[in-house]
């Protein structure tokens, strides 16, 4: 997608700002693990980001593309559509079909709804406006089930607790996507509208076009088209998830363990940091406990670590139940704000750049940073009242 650009000043203020930025954040990074050592740590992550992340989501992209094809086919979205529009029209303001994304999300991570979006049959339930709302919405119910088993595996005690997160993720995905509809409709305000009247969008909505070809050609079609889609997404995604998750993760682990010392060191492997948005977290505990029942300020580092990667925050809570650092409320937020989370700042930005409204990324970000914290609090205030 083209990006529109204007001409400024060749050195202006902001090119001295931003090379301070630069040195000072680089400087505190290199001074704390070695230059060397974060250029190597840099390399890696976005290297092993690339292999089993990436990838892992375009396999997910592709099977994602061909099952909304074949919806898409058959007329299954638009039967969801009329069935559930009259519950999801008014909790999130948009067409009953968009709920196909959110399980699909639901049962696998946060870009398998992109495939939904960028589908032809799939974006005439949506106006305009709509289709950037989706990003946040699947956003919020990306990994559910696989973080909702999760917790609910550790112990009978987190069952409970782990559905409660459930209903905390959605109030979240409702807040979230109500806000991020506020901002598209101020944005497509000032876009030039698609002229069309009342007869062509009834029927948009009572005919849909179907492939040529006899009841295995259009399957075999619809799997293929649906499924090169995927491909189209998986790639486009790449740029904004190398960047963006090898920076959050930069920020948010620590170094590794020694094998043989037991000690932290930096051995310039994947993954590593210098661990500093869980120290910031920290220092916030004392506005976090009332907001969601910490009563150890570790446990700040799973939401924190969400925010890039919700399969890495999970593999902290063993250690955590281990060490009597958490309660069953806590799992009841960890749920909550894992799923809505799910590593949406490492996500988000080539989500939106595949839907093709880049601009609104920081709109969407915003948009969701509220609706997780509003699914944290609203699990532990369900939690207090089931106990």
């Amino acid at each position: 997608m083209n990006q529109e650009k204007r001409k400024v000043k060749s050195i202006s203020l902001e090119t001295f700002v931003f090379l301070g930025v630069l040195l000072v954040g680089f400087g505190y990074i290199g001074n704390k693990m070695g230059v060397g050592i974060m250029f190597s740590v840099i390399m890696e992550t976005a290297h092993d980001l690339l292999l089993d992340t990436v990838f892992f989501i375009m396999a997910l992209a592709v099977l994602a593309g061909a099952l909304s094809a074949l919806l898409s086919e058959f007329g299954v979205i638009t039967l969801i559509n009329r069935l559930l529009s009259v519950f999801i029209r008014p909790l999130y303001g948009l067409p009953g079909a968009s709920i196909i994304g959110a399980i699909a999300t639901y049962l696998s991570d946060n870009p398998a709804i992109i495939s939904f979006a960028k589908d032809k049959e799939f974006q005439k339930f949506f106006k305009r406006y709509e289709v950037p709302a989706l990003c946040n919405l699947g956003t919020a119910f990306g990994m559910g089930l696989i973080v909702t088993t999760f917790m609910m595996a550790l112990g009978s005690d987190f069952i409970v607790p782990a559905l409660i997160g459930n209903v905390g993720a959605i109030v979240g995905s409702i807040i979230s996507v109500r806000l991020m509809l506020h901002f598209t409709k101020k944005y497509y305000a000032n876009q030039p509208q698609e002229e069309s009247n009342e007869e062509e969008v009834i029927e948009r909505l009572d005919y849909r076009e179907i492939r040529d070809g006899n009841l295995f050609q259009r399957v075999l079609d619809a799997m293929l088209e649906g499924g090169k889609a995927g491909v189209e997404m998986g790639l486009s995604i790449i740029p904004g998830v190398l960047i963006i998750c090898t920076f959050v993760m930069l920020l948010t682990f620590g170094p590794s363990t020694d094998p043989v010392t037991g000690e932290a060191v930096y051995l310039g492997v994947a993954y590593e940091g210098v661990a500093l948005l869980p120290a910031l977290g920290e220092k916030l505990m004392f506005i976090l406990n009332p907001l969601f029942g910490f009563t150890n300020a570790q446990a700040i580092a799973f939401p924190v670590t969400s925010l890039g990667a919700v399969g890495a925050a999970m593999s902290l809570v063993p250690r955590f139940i281990t060490e009597n650092v958490i309660t069953p409320n806590d799992i009841a937020v960890f749920t909550a704000m894992g799923m809505c989370w799910s590593g949406y700042l490492s996500t988000h930005v080539g989500m939106m750049d595949a839907l093709g409204v880049r601009k609104l990324s920081s709109k969407a970000i915003i948009s969701h940073t509220i609706g997780g914290i509003a699914a944290g609090m609203v699990a532990h205030f369900l939690y207090l009242l089931f106990v």
